[in-house]
C-alpha cells in the first residue's frame, strides 16, 4: 500500500478504525518527536510543563483533525487557520508568515490531499518544504485523495506528498472495503513506535516479528489487514487505477449533467470526485438564505424520490448539494438516473 499511495517504504504503519484514528496515531508520533527533540518525554511527564505545539491548518480543514487534537490534548485553541486561495489550497505565503511569527516554537503542519466538499489539494511541493525549513512536523489528511496516487491520470495532485512526516487515510472510501479500516503511515518509525508501543508482563513479546501492539492504539482489535489485503489482491494495480478514475469521470458527469438542467447552479466542478451544485430560488427578489432554503427543500424532494442520494454542506457560507462518487459498483447508467432524478425534483 505504501508503494501504491508512493510513500517511503521504512514508514511506520498502522491498521486503525478509520482515520480520524490515524490522525490521532500520526499525531501522537508528532507530539513525541517534537518534544523529544526539545528534551521532554511526554509519554511519561504529560504535557504539564511542555512548550505549547502550534498547529498550523488551512481554514478548509477537516473536523477530524480538530477531534485528534482535542483528544491528545493539543488543545483545539493552538489551531491557527491560514487562507486558502480560489482553489482552496493553503496559500504558501500565509504559512511562511505564520511559522516566521515563532520560529521557536514546535509546530505541525496540517496540509490536505482532497478536501470533503470540493476534492482540492494543497500544494505540497511548494509547502512542505516551507515547513521544513522551521522544522515543523507536516501531517497530511488523505482520507479519500491520497489514493490519487494510484492513477496515471491524477496523480499529479499528490506529486511531493511522499515528503511529509505522517499521512492519514482510509479504506472505506477508494478502496471499498467495509467501515474500520483506517491506515496511518509515519516516516518516523521511531516516533511512531516510542509513542504507541506498550509492553505487559503477562504478554509474551518476540525480538524480531512485528507486534501490531507496538503500532495501533488498540490492543484488542479485529485482523483489518484481512479485507485490505483481499481489494488489494482482487484490484491489482491497474484495478486501483481504473476505480479512481472512473469515480473522478463520473462525479465530473454527474455536476456537468445536472448543472446544464434549468435553475442550477454549477458552484464547482470536480478536479477529481468531488463536486458542488446550488439551486437558486427561482422568487421575486430572493435573499442569501432564501437561496439555502431552497437549496436544502430540492435535496429533500431528490432524496425522497429514492432513486438518487445527495447531501447538503455549507460552502464558503453557502448551503450547496455535494456531489461525491466512491463506489465500485456505480455505472455511466447511474449517472443518468440521478440526472433525470434531480430533473424530476426540480420539475
Amino acid at each position: 500500500m505504501k508503494d501504491l499511495l508512493g510513500l517511503p517504504s521504512s514508514a511506520g504503519f498502522a491498521l486503525v478504525t478509520g482515520c480520524q484514528m490515524a490522525h490521532a496515531t500520526c499525531l501522537a508520533a508528532a507530539r513525541h518527536s517534537l518534544l523529544a527533540k526539545r528534551g521532554l518525554d511526554v509519554e511519561r511527564q504529560g504535557l504539564f510543563g511542555a512548550p505549547r505545539i502550534r498547529l498550523l491548518s488551512s481554514s478548509q480543514r477537516h473536523g477530524a483533525f480538530e477531534r485528534a487534537v482535542r483528544l491528545l490534548g493539543l488543545g483545539r485553541n493552538q489551531i491557527q487557520d491560514l487562507p486558502v486561495d480560489e482553489q482552496d489550497s493553503l496559500i504558501p505565503e500565509a504559512l511562511e508568515q505564520a511559522l516566521e511569527a515563532d520560529p521557536q516554537a514546535p509546530a505541525i503542519v496540517f496540509l490536505q490531499a482532497g478536501d470533503i466538499n470540493t476534492g482540492a489539494y494543497d500544494n505540497f511541493q511548494t509547502l512542505i518544504p516551507i515547513a521544513k525549513r522551521f522544522g515543523a512536523w507536516v501531517h497530511v489528511d488523505g482520507a479519500f485523495g491520497l489514493w490519487a496516487a494510484a492513477s496515471p491520470r491524477y496523480k499529479h495532485f499528490v506529486e511531493g506528498v511522499g515528503a511529509a512526516d505522517s499521512w492519514a487515510t482510509d479504506g472505506h472510501k477508494w478502496l471499498n472495503v467495509p467501515f474500520d479500516c483506517g491506515y496511518a503511515i509515519i516516516a518516523d518509525s521511531r516516533a511512531h513506535k516510542a509513542a504507541i508501543s506498550h509492553r505487559a508482563v503477562y504478554l509474551k513479546h518476540d525480538a524480531e516479528a512485528r507486534d501490531q501492539i507496538d503500532w495501533n492504539p488498540e490492543w484488542s482489535r479485529r485482523a483489518r489487514g484481512f479485507p485490505t489485503y483481499a481489494a488489494l489482491r482482487q484490484l491489482g494495480r491497474t484495478g486501483v487505477a481504473a476505480f479512481v478514475e472512473r469515480c473522478c469521470e463520473f462525479a465530473r458527469a454527474l455536476v456537468l449533467g445536472i448543472g446544464s438542467l434549468p435553475g442550477v447552479q454549477v458552484v464547482r466542478e470536480p478536479g477529481i470526485n468531488q463536486g458542488l451544485l446550488r439551486f437558486p430560488d427561482p422568487g421575486p427578489a430572493p435573499s442569501a438564505a432564501d437561496h439555502d432554503a431552497y437549496t436544502e427543500a430540492v435535496i429533500g424532494r431528490i432524496v425522497a424520490g429514492g432513486e438518487a442520494f445527495f447531501g447538503p454542506t455549507t460552502w464558503r457560507g453557502i448551503r450547496c448539494m455535494r456531489v461525491s462518487v466512491c463506489n465500485w459498483q456505480t455505472s455511466r447508467q447511474d449517472v443518468q438516473r440521478a440526472i433525470e432524478a434531480v430533473k424530476s425534483a426540480l420539475g
